[in-house]
């Protein structure tokens, strides 16, 4: 990975940002479940606090990426993470409200907004990524994606230990995490406004999200990415709840989240670099759903299996999960996007966006439906037949992806040949150390052709086909 000085300036601060955005808007799972209670509402209610956070981002984030290249990437970034981190400071306040109708309300209210900023910083971070890393996108997307991920485990960490110091402060136990995470999330907005670069400017060619959606693939993977984001948000709506009767702390309750981040941390950088070598990501997505079935079959546990709920049990079952979203959620984004090129569209921002819009969105809908279902399915049914919900999601995503393969991906080549041509390109460019990366794309990736890219790739909209797209790879 011989990346300029610029280009690790641009890793560090993705990353930071990324890492510290999660933590905004996953802290609260540790307490406000029972804050929310305090004030009457039921886990149906709060756990659609959750969600529409996610419902929003996946609705808006498809046209933030359309436009992304027309608004610029850098305004859209700044504008995005400042919007969340004074968000999440209000939100801390909203303890002072002792009616519980207007409690929930403002709590949509405030996360309705800050979900507006927050899908800015997904969609412009990953559609840069695929422009500036082409030769490593699997391995940096899935380095961010582990630190977004990271993030949203140790936010819940983090804001129950805060939770507690908060007890011993002016500001209270419930309103500390917000205001120190959300301050530390002001700080690291603010270097973003002199580490990014802002991006060439460059035609902007026409594409919608409904040519994007005419690919069968983007599709799978898209389902597949819901199903994977659905068990993270399962999770933060309904793991606290489940351990209650354990009698854990919250400084205990948020070291159970953060065991799925460790292992995700762990797993996710490896998947990725997989998927850009060696294994297709669509394989890697179905051993990814293998092994988080069986973590919620074993999390519940399901009723069948006669097991009871033990620590030490959901504390295997979180490592299995994480292990396993590493698998589906780092090669997702891989696979839409060489699926993208493969099928005719032009590897460039605008297509990058429209990918990272979608990947996001599809992401985000998972996030969304987890808490939502899963706080009405711990209402009805408990957690042990809710959590036999999200194995069945697991198991159709396996279906899925092997019927589109045996019966549409065996009648077209195009994505298997560039696959191929990728891996053996990434290799010849590390050997030779050469650099494939711009801002925002490379000057070397305006010469590079698909023409090693064999059968011609069908249209897609008023895309060109792929034999007369500049593509991925350099023509040798």
């Amino acid at each position: 990975m011989g990346f300029t000085r610029r280009q690790w300036q641009m890793i560090i601060n993705f990353s930071i940002t990324n890492f510290c955005s999660a933590c905004c808007i996953s802290l609260q799972a540790p307490f406000y479940p029972r804050e929310a209670e305090k004030k009457g509402a039921n886990a149906t209610e709060y756990g659609f606090v959750f969600g529409v956070f996610q419902l929003v981002v996946s609705i808006v984030s498809p046209f933030y990426g359309k436009y992304m290249n027309t608004v610029g990437p850098k305004l859209m970034f700044n504008l995005g993470i400042y919007t969340t981190a004074i968000c999440c400071i209000i939100f801390g306040f909203l303890d002072r409200i002792e009616d519980k109708d207007a409690f929930i309300g403002w709590s949509f209210a405030i996360r309705i907004i800050e979900a507006l900023g927050e899908s800015a910083v997904p969609t412009v971070v990953y559609g840069i990524v695929a422009m500036e890393f082409p030769d490593d996108m699997g391995s940096i997307f899935a380095w961010l994606m582990t630190c977004f991920g990271v993030g949203l485990i140790a936010g819940p960490t983090l804001g129950g230990a805060l939770y507690e110091l908060g007890e011993f402060t002016y500001l209270g136990a419930y309103t500390l995490p917000f205001v120190v995470l959300g301050s530390v999330m002001l700080v690291a907005a603010t270097t973003t406004l002199f580490l990014l670069p802002t991006a060439h400017s460059g035609s902007v060619r026409k594409g919608s999200m409904l040519d994007l959606l005419k690919v069968p693939a983007l599709c799978v993977f898209g389902f597949a990415m819901m199903s994977s984001a659905l068990s993270i948000g399962f999770i933060q709506a309904c793991l606290e709840p489940h351990l209650r009767p354990l009698d854990l702390t919250p400084v205990q309750l948020g070291s159970m989240f953060i065991i799925q981040g460790g292992f995700y941390a762990i797993s996710g950088p490896v998947w990725g670099w997989l998927a850009d070598n060696y294994v297709q990501p669509r394989w890697i997505v179905v051993v990814g759903s293998i092994i988080g079935a069986v973590s919620f079959l074993l999390m519940g546990p399901v009723p069948f299996m006669g097991l009871d709920t033990t620590l030490e049990l959901v504390i295997v079952a979180l490592m299995l999960m994480g292990i396993g979203l590493g698998a589906s959620a780092t090669s997702g984004f891989t696979g839409m996007q060489r699926n993208a090129v493969a099928h005719g569209f032009p590897d460039d921002l605008s297509t990058n966006g429209l990918v990272s819009g979608l990947w996001t969105s599809s992401f985000t809908f998972g996030l969304f439906l987890g808490p939502s279902i899963g706080g009405v399915l711990l209402d009805e049914v408990g957690f042990d037949w809710a959590a036999l919900f999200v194995v069945m999601m697991h198991v159709f995503v396996i279906i899925v992806v092997l019927i589109h393969y045996c019966c549409v991906n065996g009648r077209d080549s195009s994505y298997s040949a560039l696959y191929e041509s990728l891996a053996e390109d990434v290799h010849i460019r590390r050997d030779s150390g050469k650099s494939a990366s711009g801002a925002y794309g490379s000057v070397d990736k305006e010469e590079h052709l698909v023409a090693k890219v064999a059968p011609a790739a069908p249209k897609s909209g008023d895309y060109e086909s792929i034999s007369e797209t500049k593509g991925l790879l350099d023509a040798k």
